[in-house]
């Protein structure tokens, strides 16, 4: 004796609009604080290898400094979002 009961439609898993656009922005501040620093950081210290002949020292200075920077501001990004779920 087969049912009569029809199956249940699945839920939905495609993402809402407003998910997509959060997705999207978090992307794009993680990605200035990954590339910012760490480019500015290798910028400045090419200019300063170049003004004062210390190559290549300041250029591994600043990438590294650039570097540790951006280290901190993803942690402070994921500290932030980590607050707000609470």
């Amino acid at each position: 004796m087969p049912s009569d009961k029809k199956p249940e439609p699945e839920a939905s898993t495609t993402p809402s609009k407003q998910t997509v656009v959060l997705l999207l922005a978090t992307l794009a501040d993680t990605t200035w604080r990954l590339f910012a620093p760490t480019i500015g950081g290798l910028l400045l210290g090419l200019w300063a290898d170049n003004k004062f002949g210390t190559r290549p020292w300041l250029l591994v200075g600043g990438t590294l400094g650039g570097i540790l920077l951006s280290i901190l501001l993803i942690y402070v990004q994921i500290k932030r979002i980590d607050k707000g779920k609470e």
